[in-house]
């Protein structure tokens, strides 16, 4: 996953149409390494700086009561950063126990970002081996410093751990399924939104309830209802599908700190086959655009590809779900906002959207407390469009390159195995996990970017040249 993002910036400056993402490179925050003391220390609240309007209407005898809908990463960092920053704060999430089908890579800066303990991370790998269609091995994670690292985590861990923080620092947390929203009928009236609220104490089928709020955060997810509710416009999406795997503890000890990416016809004919390790055992899986209807086809190709390193394992979990390929059309109407995967903002050809959606909550959330005035006032669609503009300006180039790598990469196996050739460059893996792991972007070593450029040129030019030679031998 993590190869991907440079190799991205290589075609695109194989490409002159693209000289706008020219340049995009990113290195390590400065001394970002810590003590495991400092590390689970408890953060000093983040200072906003209050930006509430004069003409914003003063709320009077309450604070500014919002709504997240969905409590993934992006919802539970919402959550939390809201009810730190004095809004009334209503997490609403339908089940407590979800196991969303994902792959669970996270950068290294999103633990110290977020302030998440180690113990949550159930591997942390520093080895990544890239597979060709003809089964070419590349190692990848020559350039790791000892301690960096990607962590791989369980989405039931860390959604619950996030969940709880929101719930220590004031949310109310209600185990509810939404159904619709009504939008107010001026600029400050509230919204009315309706859900079913589960208990252990009540019927199987919940007890449907309303309430009002002065403003929504759709986290719900790649099946958002919210965006529904708003005509957030539809979007493409992939499948994935994942097996936990359980192995020998010898099978396992090589997945110790290590993870595989597939690529190839076989395993997807747009995305990857996958094999990430986690506490007990393996996940495995694959995902597709343009032919979902074959994905347990390619799922199997994938458990094939990786027999050998997985054989005798027993299948202790099936899941699937469905991963936005790119942003909705639209975002924001009103006093409603989109966040992760609701938003779209799962990063194509590796499918990274973990530390996008808690980002994404984070910064929404953020722009209703300043625009707020720490819930103090009333907000407007001006608010919720600051932090579209701040998203925007620092992560749209990584899509926009992603974008690009897919499609000059993913489009046959010839050009798939000049992608793993060229991952074999240890400045592609150098700026690959500098990129990954701290989302930082800066001009990269002038010489090098150009050999890189040659490179990957080349690296084209003999995947077209082999791609030529086997329609020949298909004719």
């Amino acid at each position: 996953m993590a190869s991907l993002t440079s190799a991205a910036a290589a075609a695109t400056r194989a490409d002159p149409s693209l000289h706008s993402f020219v340049g995009l490179r990113r290195v390590p925050l400065q001394n970002h390494l810590v003590t495991r003391n400092e590390r689970n220390a408890p953060k000093t609240p983040r200072s906003l700086q209050i930006r509430a309007s004069k003409s914003s209407p003063r709320l009077s005898g309450r604070p500014l009561r919002v709504a997240v809908i969905g409590g993934g990463p992006a919802g539970g960092a919402a959550a939390e950063t809201l009810a730190k920053g004095g809004v009334e704060t209503i997490l609403i999430e339908r089940k407590l126990d979800n196991s969303k089908p994902c792959g669970g890579a996270i950068p290294l800066c999103m633990v110290d970002e977020f302030a998440l303990p180690l113990d949550l991370i159930d591997r942390r790998v520093n080895k990544m081996k890239m597979i060709s269609p003809s089964n070419v091995e590349v190692d990848i994670g020559k350039t790791l410093a000892p301690s960096e690292f990607i962590g791989m985590v369980r989405r039931e861990v860390l959604d619950a751990y996030l969940r709880s923080r929101a719930a220590a620092a004031g949310a109310s947390v209600i185990n509810g399924l939404f159904l619709k929203l009504e939008t107010p009928q001026d600029s400050t009236g509230s919204y009315k939104i309706h859900f079913t609220q589960f208990d252990e104490t009540l019927t199987l089928g919940g007890e449907k309830k309303t309430m009002e709020v002065d403003a929504i955060i759709g986290a719900d997810g790649a099946n958002s209802r919210v965006a529904k509710e708003m005509g957030a416009g539809d979007y493409e999406y992939a499948i994935a599908f994942q097996e936990r795997v359980r192995i020998s503890d010898a099978k396992m000890e090589y997945y110790k700190e290590r993870a595989e990416m597939y690529v190839g016809d076989d395993v997807s004919p747009d995305f990857y086959g996958w094999v990430f390790p986690k506490c007990d055992h393996v996940a495995v899986g694959t995902g597709t655009v343009t032919h979902k209807a074959d994905i347990k086809k390619f799922q199997a190709a994938t458990r094939l590809r990786a027999k050998d390193k997985i054989e005798g394992g027993k299948i202790i979990r099936v899941e699937a779900h469905p991963i936005p390929e790119h942003p909705r059309p639209k975002r924001v109407s009103g006093r409603v906002a989109l966040v992760g995967d609701a938003a779209g903002y799962v990063t194509k050809c590796s499918g990274e959207g973990i530390y996008f959606a808690a980002k994404s909550g984070r910064m929404c959330a953020e722009a209703i407390v300043e625009g707020s005035a720490n819930g103090t006032r009333m907000v407007d669609e001006s608010d919720f469009r600051n932090y579209l503009r701040k998203f925007d300006q620092l992560y749209w180039p990584t899509y926009k390159v992603l974008d690009v790598l897919q499609k000059v990469f993913y489009r046959s196996n010839a050009a798939r195995e000049a992608f793993v050739e060229m991952c074999a460059d240890e400045y592609v893996q150098k700026m690959t996990f500098d990129s990954y792991l701290y989302k930082r972007v800066v001009p990269g070593n002038p010489l090098e970017d150009l050999k890189l450029a040659v490179n990957t040129i080349g690296s084209l030019v003999r995947a077209s040249a082999l791609r030529r030679e086997m329609n020949k031998l298909t004719l």
